[in-house]
């Protein structure tokens, strides 16, 4: 529906939002800021967004720290309590194994060096942005009235951030480290042949590859050596409730038991909807004649969102954008000179080691032929109503003891390349904030380690010289010179990594002759790329990439509303391949016939208002465990649970490659699609009714999406109203351009979108659902929700006046 967006854009330029009548401006004096060197001018728009005009430096991101928290006071205080692995001393027991997970984990180098690696004013930047919040926080501790209601659910304060807080991985998108765990199992159990036929490892130059090889005990693997690792990484629960967890996932996320099943697929969901779009053109494809660039990453979708819009003006920082609100400095957005964004580019950067450990001093592991002694250190747990624990933390020359097998003298460490010097994710983006070229931001993406990224670029061009764009994949890839990283290998001195593969060597495009580059987590590295397993073998369906391609290839010149219709695109690549494939067939099944009658007349888009999409996606789904069942072997179902897209669809075109497939198999093809088609009708009708008119795909009963606040269980019902969101209907699907997972409630997609013409910087639109703030006395805690259900966008002003001419408030901080 372009035209109803670009009529959304619009109202919002000229007019009221949704009938929300425009506040007049407001002006605040804010004195007494304690750490503020000169007076910060701050906008507030009407969208929510904080222009900061400082006169200096650290004012700029005191300035940023300060306003953050007053937006997201109770976000950043869960990240402090994350970070620093103090979790239970405010929820009890059953955080004990996050807080000693945080604790084992917690980065412990220099922490200047830390710093330093970031911007080369890292330490001073940082610096203010703490003082910055915990000027806030020292505000709201003299008036805790005024705290978010969260505070006084949970019966809390805020505390102080130190620059520690900041660098904190424990919300970054890590590595594989599960992956390596499970392929190991599933090696043990059904060989490495088998796992290769089930998964898709690519690219691959042989059918042997990747080397699955299994040089440790098998039969050991099967006991519980990540639940730390897991338990650090996982949402936090309020009574039992996951932060990200709603009314559809409840029963099946985990609570506080920990149930294995239920961790398993919490992390799986996370690894498959965890990624995002990005795209950007030359001018020579855009109508303006000038580069255009979008965004749109695809995270977990919960109140508060993860990322927080800002606008940084001082000397020498012109830049806007969203990071997230814990961290100084624009991770995707734009300057004067050039836009960028990102993308999950895979690389492995954690490797599971098993040592023999001695049997007469469980510390100390064989590692070339000699005993080498582990690094203990001990550390004071606080518990919510009960003693304080201490925790035993253990260290190899790999990394963190994640578990000991006392009775086969076993030993298992992580190593983490993000527990180095410079791997808090998205904090390099600070030097990416100054670029004024291309070579400028190659140099700038060059610091960045965590997590890997596909980082595009857009240049304005100048009088001087033409507009540019370019792709450089980033990220911290170990080299691995005789293991490909992806199952267990023992710590005895063997399986060492050959250092770090540089960041300009890994894939990079300048200026490509197709005039565009499209990521969508899909895969771009050739057959040949040297250094093989330095990165990733396992990548995202290329689905949304192929869609993008393709509509950037249909011979049009491009503006923002062909953007805006892209990013929020429900076409589906893999039911254009398999629909047809029901074109001769017809089914004794009444209602399945009626079924295949609506497919037959389905142009392939998830919109919410097709029958024809609810009938596919459903039959979809059967059609994915029908497979599933068939041909993964029983015992290796706990760990492999679904088959990859690619798999399915590869079979389905061409049966005869299917495993198990027996007699004539396109006859089993087609009877396997006709029994998925009669179980998908069943499915619907027991949920929707007998009435297939009324199949909508976009309704409460089907796609939709409702956000519950993850203390919604702990207030009574008008808080629940005023905190939680929707149902609104949805559309599309996991493997759509306009990603929104494949469970009925949208756990996952984007949040955040921003469009960009470097024609003009006042051009961008940008969104970021459900709002601003975190706290729901703010009109700004909801008020994006609406416009990015619709698919629609709020003008970025990036010039002053511009700036002014939709300001809310207008404060000076003294």
């Amino acid at each position: 529906m372009p035209a109803l967006r670009y009529l959304v854009v619009c109202l919002l330029l000229s007019g009221p939002l949704f009938g929300q009548s425009r506040t007049a401006t407001s002006k605040t004096v804010l004195s007494a800021r304690k750490g503020l060197q000169q007076p910060v001018e701050v906008i507030r728009d009407r969208w929510g967004v904080n222009h900061i005009y400082a006169k200096n430096e650290h004012d700029l991101f005191y300035a940023q720290g300060y306003l953050a928290a007053k937006d997201r006071l109770f976000q950043l205080e869960m990240w402090r309590r994350q970070a620093t692995g103090t979790v239970a001393e405010l929820l009890g027991p059953q955080e004990v194994k996050r807080d000693i997970g945080t604790r084992l984990f917690r980065f412990r180098g220099n922490l200047n060096q830390e710093l330093l690696h970031y911007h080369p004013h890292g330490p001073q930047i940082v610096g203010a942005f703490v003082e910055g919040i915990n000027a806030y926080v020292t505000e709201m501790t003299k008036t805790p009235d005024k705290l978010p209601f969260e505070f006084r659910v949970l019966n809390m304060t805020p505390g102080l951030w130190t620059p520690e807080v900041v660098v904190s991985r424990h919300q970054g998108l890590l590595g594989n480290v599960r992956e390596e765990l499970k392929y190991g199992r599933l090696v043990s159990l059904i060989g490495a042949d088998k796992v290769r036929e089930l998964n898709w490892f690519h690219p691959a130059a042989n059918p042997a590859q990747p080397d699955l090889t299994l040089r440790v005990d098998g039969t050991q693997l099967f006991q519980p050596i990540l639940d730390l690792y897991e338990a650090f990484r996982l949402p936090l629960k309020y009574q039992g409730r996951l932060a990200k967890a709603d009314e559809d996932e409840a029963a099946r996320t985990p609570g506080a038991d920990g149930n294995t099943d239920e961790i398993d697929r919490w992390f799986e969901i996370e690894k498959q909807y965890t990624g995002s779009n990005n795209w950007v053109i030359s001018g020579d494809k855009s109508v303006s004649g000038y580069p255009m660039l979008a965004n749109d990453p695809h995270r977990s979708q919960s109140t508060p969102s993860l990322r927080y819009w800002a606008h940084l003006n001082a000397p020498g920082w012109n830049v806007i954008g969203a990071g997230e609100p814990t961290l100084p400095g624009i991770s995707i957005g734009h300057n004067d000179y050039g836009a960028w964004g990102l993308t999950i580019f895979e690389t492995d950067n954690e490797d599971l080691y098993v040592y023999e450990t001695n049997p007469a001093n469980p510390n100390q592991y064989r590692y070339k032929g000699q005993w080498v002694s582990m690094r203990v250190l001990t550390e004071t747990i606080p518990v919510k109503g009960a003693q304080a624990i201490t925790a035993t933390l253990k260290y190899t020359r790999h990394g963190p003891v994640v578990y000991e097998d006392a009775k086969n003298h076993r030993a298992y460490a992580v190593r983490a390349a993000w527990l180095e010097t410079g791997c808090a994710p998205y904090l390099a983006s600070l030097r990416m904030n100054q670029s004024r070229n291309w070579a400028e931001f190659r140099q700038a993406c060059s610091y960045s380690r965590i997590p890997g990224e596909n980082m595009i670029w857009a240049e304005r061009p100048s009088a001087t010289k033409p507009g540019t764009i370019g792709w450089q994949a980033v990220g911290l890839s170990p080299i691995r010179k005789n293991f490909s990283g992806l199952v267990p290998v023992p710590g005895d001195g063997r399986y060492e990594w050959g250092g770090y593969l540089p960041i300009q060597q890994l894939p990079n495009k300048l200026n490509p002759p197709e005039g565009y580059v499209v990521t969508a987590n899909n895969n771009l590295t050739p057959v040949d790329f040297p250094h093989r397993n330095a990165i990733g073998w396992t990548w995202a369906s290329p689905n949304r990439a192929d869609r993008i391609e393709e509509v950037l290839n249909d011979g049009k010149r491009k503006n923002l509303v062909d953007f805006m219709a892209l990013q929020a695109d429900y076409l589906s690549l893999t039911a254009r391949t398999l629909v047809p494939l029901l074109q001769n067939l017809s089914s004794p099944e009444g209602r399945t016939e009626q079924a295949i009658g609506y497919l037959r007349k389905w142009d392939f888009r998830l919109d919410p208002s097709s029958v024809a999409a609810s009938i596919y996606v459903a039959w979809e789904g059967q059609l994915k465990q029908a497979l599933a069942r068939q041909t993964i072997p029983e015992k290796a179902r706990p760990y492999l649970t679904s088959l990859p897209s690619k798999r399915v669809t590869d079979w389905l075109v061409t049966p005869g490659l299917m495993p198990g497939s027996s007699g004539d198999p396109v006859a089993y093809r087609d009877s396997l699609l006709l029994a998925s088609l009669d179980r998908a009708v069943a499915e619907l009708s027991g949920r929707l009714g007998d009435d297939m008119d009324e199949w909508q795909y976009g309704q409460r009963k089907n796609k939709h999406i409702l956000i519950m606040h993850p203390l919604s269980d702990r207030v009574d019902k008008a808080m629940r109203d005023k905190i939680n969101l929707g149902p609104v209907a949805r559309g599309g699907y996991g493997e759509t351009v306009n990603a929104t997972a494949n469970d009925l409630n949208q756990t996952h997609g984007a949040t955040f979108r921003i469009l960009v013409d470097t024609e003009d910087w006042d051009k961008t639109l940008g969104i970021n659902s459900p709002g601003q703030s975190g706290d729901p006395d703010s009109p700004h805690y909801r008020d994006l929700f609406p416009i990015w259900a619709e698919n629609g966008y709020f003008p970025v002003f990036f010039s002053k006046d511009k700036v002014k001419a939709v300001a809310e408030q207008t404060t000076v901080l003294k």
